[in-house]
């Protein structure tokens, strides 16, 4: 059975109503011309769907946080957010992806900043990152309260909302749904260096949310 997110119930209702009258009108015109709709309303029900995912067996390893294609991956000298040296890799959600996000790991909710901005292109990493509309999740690791993930949800050219279902101070599990950004967009993920992890997706590589590993750590935050 198809599973779907409750984040896109609004969305699901009235392009369900809209396409129906658009059907009807199309079908008063010439009738054959009517059955366009159905792929288009199978694409809008697509879109909010909501598998359920098995982690992987590794302990100590963050998943990915999004599905999509990993589209770049940086060593960043300084990272505010995890205060040092940092990997950040970023991926692409094109419409035909899952949307809704999830924790890399466990741990504790530290932050979550919402900042306006523009619609640039996913695509275009760099602006989009520092230029676009987005949700920063800060993660720590709740024993010493030192931040040990970023999540990023960004907002594309299409992408016009982010749904952030977690709130300072909650405690997450590696995998669990955060939210979700409709309708393209990207998401990034950053690990500070400290932690010495060893990213084993390549640029271009397609992952799953919660189902792929992005980087194992080879300085572990949990025992």
């Amino acid at each position: 059975m198809l599973r779907v997110t409750p984040h896109g119930l609004r969305e699901m209702i009235v392009g369900s109503i809209l396409l129906a009258l658009l059907g009807v009108g199309l079908g008063l015109v010439w009738w054959p011309v009517s059955f366009v709709v159905i792929p288009l309303w199978i694409w809008l029900i697509a879109f909010f769907r909501d598998p359920e995912r098995a982690l992987p067996a590794e302990q100590h390893a963050m998943v990915s946080p999004a599905d999509g294609r990993v589209s770049d991956i940086s060593q960043l000298e300084n990272c505010d957010l995890l205060g040092g040296p940092a990997v950040r890799v970023g991926i692409f959600l094109s419409v035909f992806n899952v949307h809704v996000n999830r924790a890399p790991c466990d741990g504790r909710v530290s932050s979550v900043v919402y900042k306006r901005g523009k619609f640039i292109n996913a695509m275009n990493h760099a602006r989009a990152s520092e230029n676009n509309e987005s949700n920063t999740v800060v993660i720590s690791d709740p024993a010493e309260n030192r931040p040990i993930a970023v999540v990023k949800q960004i907002v594309g050219l299409i992408a016009r909302r982010i749904v952030c279902s977690i709130q300072q101070g909650e405690m997450v599990q590696r995998g669990q749904r955060i939210g979700m950004i409709k309708f393209g967009s990207r998401t990034e993920l950053y690990i500070p260096a400290w932690l010495n992890p060893q990213v084993v997706v390549e640029v271009g590589q397609s992952v799953h949310g919660a189902a792929d590993v992005i980087a194992v750590l080879r300085k572990p935050v949990w025992h």
